[in-house]
């Protein structure tokens, strides 16, 4: 009954993931980006001159190593992670048609200076349903908007509780420590799914997002996931009496995991290392698993990694939580 008083809790809850996701659906789809990433098999023949244009990133990718296929490639692709794939074993290049991107780069490569002749490659359509950026982009904006609910949904509440002495009271109660923190993110837990399954639809009303998989996997794996962002909340607020540190602690937490989960952008090409930092957010697991369900069609046996992953870590943080709880 708080979370509904406050209106403004309320409309960021409720409104603002509206605003990110129409703001970027009409953003991303004319072609004034000037930031190009461009996949490449094989070795090319000759140096051409579109190799060695300025604004564009060659990913190079080794069919050798575990884990990387054509099939994979091609599947970046198609999610707007690369806008481009030159296949120098076949001789093909391959580009996204729903990506503004793609055609320009295209051009780049069939115009006279270009080099296409040189390369040799024909064109090969991707086969499949064509993903939109707004397809790609929608699991990024609900998982931000869950991490920005339940971070400080919990932990700057229940800090707050304890500066203005409520805590102080319930100590004087038979409730535990355990029963609070679980309380605490039960009670979030249905504010965050309630909130989600709204954007979701509202959106799609509109916008009509590719759904290939299973909604009920979506709703468990969006629950699995806010019950691991809330418990990192409670690890602020277990001790924790300052609303402005707690603040301030929880903001350096959220938003190197909002730039670096693949929320906006995707992280293909950057350094290996930022890439491994990466897998230790909760966030990058639950967007990373929400794309393969809402794109690929994927089950929970396509998944389960990323499941792993967020049930221990809930099971971690919650316990670290309890342990460290303190009333006053």
């Amino acid at each position: 009954m708080e979370f509904l008083r406050d209106r403004g809790s309320l409309f960021w809850n409720l409104f603002f993931p509206f605003v990110l996701v129409f703001g970027f659906a009409i953003a991303f789809s004319g072609g004034d980006q000037n930031i190009f990433k461009v996949g490449m098999i094989g070795t090319p023949s000759e140096q051409v001159p579109f190799l060695k244009l300025d604004g564009i990133q060659f990913i190079a990718y080794d069919l050798s190593k575990a884990g990387t296929t054509k099939q994979s490639v091609l599947k970046s692709l198609r999610e707007h992670q690369i806008d481009m794939l030159l296949d120098f074993d076949t001789g093909r290049y391959y580009i996204n048609s729903q990506s503004a991107k793609g055609p320009l780069l295209k051009r780049l490569l069939l115009a006279d200076g270009g080099g296409a002749k040189g390369l040799g490659l024909t064109e090969q359509e991707i086969s499949g349903r064509p993903v939109r950026y707004v397809d790609w982009l929608v699991p990024g904006v609900i998982g931000m908007n869950m991490l920005f609910g339940c971070m400080f949904g919990v932990g700057y509440t229940i800090v707050r509780y304890r500066k203005n002495g409520v805590l102080k009271r319930l100590k004087a109660s038979p409730v535990s420590a355990f029963s609070f923190v679980s309380a605490q993110a039960a009670s979030r837990l249905v504010i965050v799914l309630a909130t989600s399954i709204f954007v979701y639809e509202g959106s799609n009303l509109f916008l009509h997002f590719v759904m290939l998989g299973s909604y009920l996997n979506l709703i468990l794996l969006t629950a699995l996931a806010a019950v691991s962002m809330i418990s990192l909340g409670l690890v602020f607020a277990a001790r924790m009496k300052s609303e402005e540190l707690a603040n301030g602690l929880m903001n350096l937490v959220t938003f190197p995991m909002i730039v670096f989960s693949g929320v906006f952008f995707s992280l293909e090409g950057t350094p290996p290392a930022l890439q491994k930092v990466a897998q230790a957010f909760p966030l990058t697991h639950f967007v990373n698993a929400a794309r393969s369900i809402m794109l690929d069609g994927s089950g929970l046996a396509g998944i389960w990694p990323d499941f792993l992953f967020l049930a221990g870590f809930s099971a971690l943080f919650l316990l670290i939580s309890s342990l460290t709880f303190r009333w006053e």
